[in-house]
């Protein structure tokens, strides 16, 4: 069945590579599916993306690029502002990439599944540029809430929402850590107020290469041994609170793991319903228990949702979230948005 309802697509940009950024808006324009607008969001020079945009897709002005006066946000709320200016008839939102190429039927395949889902994802062919070698293939998996809180399987440029997704997602939880992502918090959002889902069906190409923000996470190792791991430990949290000190160290490798989850929680159930008891409030809110996580993270190794050596850390976190009085600390901050 043809999709004929209007829908928007997102996309943040920074800086991006000529090459790559043709491509990605030639196969945006290129969809089967043609009611849509295109919100792009630079945390460059907008002026520089306007000229791109010009050159690659001239006279299609299904795409927008938003007047942001170069004020720089980082990826996680560069999202944000452009979730905020999708135009208000889009029953739909695709989140994009700068530098991915969807295949023509992306949108077509995808866009019907949200009659049954708030979220749904397809999956992605890994191919690194510039030589072009096919590195393998996604395989998210769709997942319980509490699940999708503890280990994200929505990669943004894979999904797509229903707009009235935003209406409990929008404005995004503020946290300095780099473990915000908008993807993890529109998917905890989906799963927390209705279902998710994912297709095998293979709808881009997910482009590796040395300037991503984040790459493919399945493709990420941890850190291994204790030395790597404290040197982490000390860059995220110089980069999160301007001090690599032990407490600094502390409070980071809570709100990575333990706090971020916590944050989510908490804005939900404001938002939401407040002192309703499930799941996600269980494991995860500030009125967690240690017996409810342990149960999620035992369930989860059994299965290999998530490595033995996540399992540790996130009880590390937990252990420095209580040396350093986070819960509360999160709790307050979840109040305030």
């Amino acid at each position: 069945m043809p999709v004929t309802t209007p829908g928007a697509i997102v996309l943040a940009a920074y800086q991006p590579r000529a090459e790559l950024f043709r491509r990605q808006l030639q196969s945006i324009a290129q969809q089967t599916v043609t009611e849509w607008t295109c919100v792009i969001s630079s945390d460059s020079d907008p002026d520089d993306i306007r000229r791109l945009v010009e050159e690659f897709v001239p006279g299609d002005h299904r795409f927008v690029i938003l007047d942001t006066a170069g004020e720089r946000l980082g990826f996680y709320l560069n999202f944000e502002r452009a979730l905020q200016s999708i135009p208000p008839n889009a029953r739909w939102v695709a989140l994009a990439d700068q530098d991915d190429e969807w295949y023509p039927d992306k949108l077509e395949t995808l866009v019907p599944l949200l009659d049954e889902h708030v979220m749904v994802s397809g999956q992605a062919r890994l191919v690194h540029h510039p030589s072009g070698a096919v590195l393998g293939m996604t395989t998210r998996q769709n997942a319980s809430a509490e699940r999708i809180a503890l280990s994200n399987q929505f990669t943004g440029s894979l999904s797509i929402i229903r707009r009235s997704l935003l209406d409990v997602a929008m404005p995004f939880p503020r946290l300095s850590t780099r473990a915000a992502a908008h993807d993890h918090w529109l998917a905890v959002c989906a799963g927390h107020v209705g279902t998710t889902g994912v297709v095998d069906v293979v709808v881009q190409d997910y482009v590796q290469h040395d300037a991503n923000v984040f790459g493919d996470p399945t493709a990420m190792a941890p850190p291994s041994g204790w030395r790597s791991s404290l040197a982490n430990a000390r860059r995220m949290s110089q980069d999160s609170t301007g001090s690599s000190g032990l407490r600094g160290m502390l409070q980071t490798t809570f709100d990575v793991y333990v706090g971020w989850r916590q944050l989510m929680a908490d804005v939900l159930e404001v938002r939401s319903a407040p002192d309703t008891e499930n799941a996600l409030t269980a494991g995860f809110s500030r009125r967690r228990r240690l017996r409810s996580i342990l149960r999620i993270l035992r369930s989860a190794r059994r299965t290999d949702y998530v490595p033995t050596q996540f399992r540790v850390q996130y009880l590390a976190s937990w252990m420095c979230g209580a040396i350093t009085g986070g819960r509360r600390r999160i709790a307050r901050l979840s109040r305030s948005m």
